[in-house]
């Protein structure tokens, strides 16, 4: 099971929503907060979960913060990085994804390169030449496999050398490295 605690009500959980599959036994949970996307409320909700859950959690479990760059100072960032760099102490393995400058810079990725992306209105611009419609949701049939694996590549190439925090200029992301497990446990 990945559980990922997600600043976005609707796009997160919508996207990831994409991996959960009747015929496996992968599953993601996104722990959302209505109006609570601060990266402090982020983790927090994450912290009661794994509370509430720890005799229930597998070791083979991963706890991921999923949050945008957006106007979040270094040290809210800061503090969710070493949340999710303290790896495995106790419950499921810990991670950190940002996508900066927004969540929408991951989708986006799943289309093209995303070059030359460097506000969060910019991207959004760009992602609707591919999904008109987009407005915060996702059609699950507008994303396929091929295209996620395409977007996991993409966000690669751009993260060189990888970063060890969090990418902190515009046009990049860590998310891939959370999708990337997830494909791996789907297999």
């Amino acid at each position: 099971m990945f559980i990922l605690a997600v600043e976005g009500e609707k796009t997160e959980p919508r996207y990831f929503d994409l991996f959960n599959d009747e015929k496996t036994v992968l599953h993601v949970h996104c722990l959302e907060g209505k109006h609570e996307s601060s990266p402090p409320q982020v983790m927090q909700r994450m912290i009661r979960y794994l509370k509430e859950k720890e005799r229930s959690l597998k070791t083979a479990d991963e706890a991921w913060l999923v949050v945008d760059k957006d106007q979040w100072t270094d040290e809210q960032l800061s503090s969710l990085h070493r949340w999710g760099s303290q790896g495995k102490i106790q419950g499921p393995k810990r991670g950190f994804a940002l996508s900066n400058p927004s969540f929408e810079y991951w989708i986006l990725l799943h289309f093209e390169d995303g070059k030359s992306i460097d506000s969060s209105r910019q991207c959004t611009q760009q992602l609707k030449r591919y999904l008109p419609e987009y407005e915060k949701s996702i059609e699950p049939r507008a994303l396929t496999k091929k295209m996620i694996r395409e977007a996991v590549e993409r966000a690669r190439r751009r993260d060189t050398p990888p970063c060890v925090d969090w990418p902190r200029n515009p046009g990049s992301t860590t998310v891939y490295r959370l999708v990337e497990n997830i494909l791996e446990a789907g297999k």
